[in-house]
């Protein structure tokens, strides 16, 4: 061959490979916004957002290119909506509900640019029988009433979620009941009657409202006759399934690590736990069950130490992990959302019942962790 030829044959391999190399690098950062739009990125931490300064939290929430904010929204309680009874529990205008609070949540992040995750939770004395909070309601009518009241006065709001954390006896009890000489899921069965009433009262108002259902605790321990029984994710999932739960539109759940020496990728000692190094056996389940269901990770955190020396990890790490974290939740198809806990470090509640796993310092100082959690969003 000719060096003339030679040379040209050059020429075309290497704007061969250049072409090859440019279309390469546009795959790729094609699916890496394919992905990062997929993925909705934010935070849930009510005490700054629901009852904490606005004029404070919503810029600072901003600078982080929070996309999504999560926060309870209670049926009753201390800052319940439906402390007294409503005439027309259907009617968001009822004289009996409070929203105070709520409109100026949603508010803020309309006009801050975010979207809002609202989960319904804690019964009223009212529809508890005389016991309140943590107990499902004797009849589900009054919340599915009450969640469609809710879903009227939002209809901007697009994500609710049932209860928060059924599994675990803080926020659903009786955990297990004995029927018949046999030990029952009662969680799991009042429960399927608790997201039954939200999807109902949500997809009523016909807003295009998604709402997810489960928001499971990673752990259980199912010992129904030990004095603190709980229930794995697993087998909560399977009784959800048993006592009808239907018709939700996706699956919450908190992968949490269970100690800090794990990573966001450490298998976890319990084999009943569900963190996010086995998060596929959960989607797995859920698929079985319900079909192919997007997951929301409605809460995810690792705390820091300093303050916390017994449970915290350093500040380092912290950030290391939330990348980590993050970065699985993106590579998974089926993780359409993942929220971190908390903006700042817990600065409500009383010592020994606080949480320390905020980007911010109760002082206001900026961990590492703020600048990563930026980064996961690109403005």
């Amino acid at each position: 061959m000719g060096s003339s030829k030679v040379a040209r044959t050059l020429v075309v391999l290497t704007l061969g490979l250049a072409v090859a190399a440019v279309a390469l690098q546009a795959a790729v950062a094609s699916k890496s916004k394919q992905q990062s739009r997929n993925l909705l990125v934010g935070i849930f931490d009510e005490g700054q957002t629901l009852y904490g300064d606005h004029s404070y939290s919503f810029p600072v929430l901003q600078e982080l290119h929070t996309q999504v904010l999560r926060t309870n929204m209670y049926w009753g309680g201390k800052y319940g909506v439906a402390n007294t009874r409503p005439g027309n529990p259907s009617n968001p205008e009822d004289p009996a509900y409070d929203w105070t609070l709520y409109d100026a949540l949603v508010g803020d992040a309309t006009k801050y640019g975010m979207k809002v995750v609202f989960s319904i939770y804690r019964t009223p004395a009212w529809a508890g029988g005389g016991a309140r909070g943590n107990v499902a309601p004797k009849n589900p009518i009054d919340l599915q009433r009450f969640a469609l009241a809710a879903a009227k006065r939002y209809p901007q709001v697009k994500f609710w979620l049932a209860w928060n954390e059924p599994n675990n006896p803080v926020y659903l009890t009786p955990q297990y009941k004995r029927v018949a000489g046999k030990w029952v899921v009662w969680s799991g069965l009042k429960y399927a009657g608790i997201c039954n009433a939200v999807v109902k009262g949500v997809h009523a108002a016909k807003t295009s409202a998604k709402v997810g259902c489960g928001v499971t605790d990673p752990n259980g321990n199912n010992a129904p006759a030990t004095s603190r029984p709980s229930v794995s994710p697993l087998v909560f999932i399977n009784a959800m399934k048993r006592y009808g739960a239907k018709g939700f539109d996706a699956y919450a759940h908190h992968p949490y690590p269970q100690r800090p020496v794990e990573t966001p990728r450490s298998k976890p000692t319990s084999r009943s736990s569900v963190t996010l190094y086995n998060i596929n056996t959960l989607i797995a389940l859920v698929t079985k069950n319900w079909g192919r269901k997007p997951i929301w990770i409605t809460e995810y955190g690792y705390q820091t130490n300093p303050p916390d020396k017994f449970a915290g990890v350093s500040w380092a790490k912290q950030a290391s992990y939330l990348k980590q974290a993050f970065a699985i939740a993106r590579a998974n198809p089926r993780i359409q959302m993942m929220l971190w806990f908390l903006f700042q470090d817990d600065v409500y509640r009383p010592r020994g019942f606080d949480w320390q796993s905020g980007l911010i310092t109760q002082t206001g100082t900026r961990k590492p962790s703020f600048n990563a959690f930026k980064s996961l969003v690109q403005k």
